[in-house]
């Protein structure tokens, strides 16, 4: 029993602790955009969507209840006697609706139409949102690096500031007091881009929160290494060549599902001219005479049909609205294309853009900001410069790093939004970002 105490102690102790540790695990990019797709609820609820219009196009199919009728036909009130005259019955009777033409399969049709989208609507929810979980994780990356990166350079500049502080005091260096002031502007202004840094940091962190399961919540550590986000297909040259991929997108395929859906409404509007047949049977019992004799029942048969003559006002007016409705959509099919191809086109220019600017930050301006501040302070030191230069060398050599690691996230943002709108419908990597 003991035994068994210590073990169930130790369990719930690994339960209670379970949280903190996973935590303290560092959050990769991968696990964010696989624990967002896990716990979105939307999904489920897709799902849920899909299971009801398929039963509901099993329903569609079948034919209406029949009808059951009882009744006493002819009953003398004089009397209420059953058997006093001769056309007194008890009746039964059955009849049966058939919708006009093929009402029936055309209904199941569009309903099957209807749950089809849904399979391209929840992958097209997967490769938002891992867009969306991609860019937020790089918007807390992107702030993460910048604090640490003036943080860096916010000692370079306290050392700057003392020795700045020494030089004037002593009056032995070559150090105004308009440099001393200039020195401890620029670390106080550092200090305010670290505040609003960290405050644009927990806004990040909290929206990419949103999307993350209660038990990482927002207490999770970023993984350290950025992921290189590869681009998951070429981009064609020709603007034109891009249409075909668009037009494959699953966003773009749920669309068709609806507008195939709203092609069908029209064939079902147009059934309505056609007429409507009914059949019924009945079956009347007789009681015997007052003199006992027996009589004969009866039997009834019959067909019932509505003719549609008056098609003016209704059946010529529900076809109208049907196909409005259908023509409408092949309109919002164009203009989802449109924006589509538009941010697509957007989001390529800005890539090719961001590509040339790191290539030019990794070959020439990184070095050559990096040598005018050590030139800069070489000069200062050897009494050929100004305190002045130093400063804004350190300043401008802070900017271009953190200029660099905007461009680099921004690239990786920009790349996430590509892999958005180039994914195929139907792709089993689809919404999916792997860490090289």
């Amino acid at each position: 029993m003991r035994f068994l105490f210590k073990c169930a102690c130790a369990l719930a102790l690994f339960v209670s602790l379970l949280p903190a540790v996973i935590a303290k695990t560092p959050l990769s990019l991968e696990r964010a955009i696989v624990l967002a797709q896990e716990n979105d609820p939307w999904l489920s609820g897709s799902y849920y969507r899909e299971q009801a219009n398929t039963a509901r196009s099993v329903s569609a199919g079948t034919l209406p209840d029949p009808t059951v009728s009882l009744g006493f036909v002819n009953l003398p009130v004089d009397t209420f006697d059953f058997g006093q005259e001769p056309m007194t019955q008890f009746r039964v009777g059955l009849s049966q609706v058939f919708p006009r033409g093929n009402t029936r399969a055309l209904q199941r049709q569009r309903l099957s139409e209807l749950s089809q989208q849904h399979p391209y609507m929840r992958q097209d929810r997967q490769t938002r949102v891992a867009m969306s979980v991609a860019q937020l994780w790089l918007e807390v990356y992107r702030h993460r690096e910048a604090i640490r990166l003036i943080e860096k350079d916010r000692a370079l500049f306290e050392h700057l500031v003392d020795v700045a502080q020494s030089s004037y005091t002593s009056a032995i260096g070559r150090t105004r007091q308009q440099d001393l002031v200039r020195a401890q502007l620029e670390l106080t202004r550092l200090e305010d881009r670290l505040t609003i840094l960290q405050q644009q940091q927990e806004m990040s962190r909290a929206e990419l929160g949103e999307w993350l399961p209660v038990s990482v919540g927002h207490a999770y550590v970023l993984s350290a290494a950025l992921p290189q986000i590869p681009l998951g297909s070429a981009l064609d040259t020709d603007t034109v060549g891009l249409l075909p991929r668009l037009t494959a997108h699953p966003a773009i395929k749920a669309l068709d599902q609806q507008v195939a859906a709203s092609e069908t409404e029209v064939q079902l509007a147009r059934q309505k001219y056609k007429p409507q047949w009914g059949v019924n049977a009945s079956y009347s019992y007789r009681d015997d005479d007052p003199l006992g004799n027996g009589r004969s029942d009866f039997f009834s048969v019959g067909v019932s049909i509505d003719v549609p003559l008056f098609t003016r006002s209704r059946q010529d007016k529900d076809v109208e609205a049907a196909v409005a409705t259908s023509e409408a959509l092949k309109t919002e099919k164009t203009l989802a294309l449109r924006s589509m191809h538009a941010r697509l086109e957007t989001a390529r220019a800005r890539w090719q853009r961001l590509n040339q600017r790191k290539a030019l930050y990794e070959e020439r301006l990184l070095q050559e900001t990096h040598d005018q501040a050590e030139a800069a302070l070489t000069a200062y030191t050897t009494d050929a410069g100004d305190f002045a230069e130093v400063v804004r060398a350190r300043i401008a050599e802070l900017n271009a790093n953190i200029d660099y690691l905007n461009i680099t996230v921004d690239r990786f943002q920009t790349v996430a939004e590509l892999n958005y709108f180039l994914v195929p419908a139907g792709s089993e990597n689809a919404g999916e970002f792997s860490d090289e």
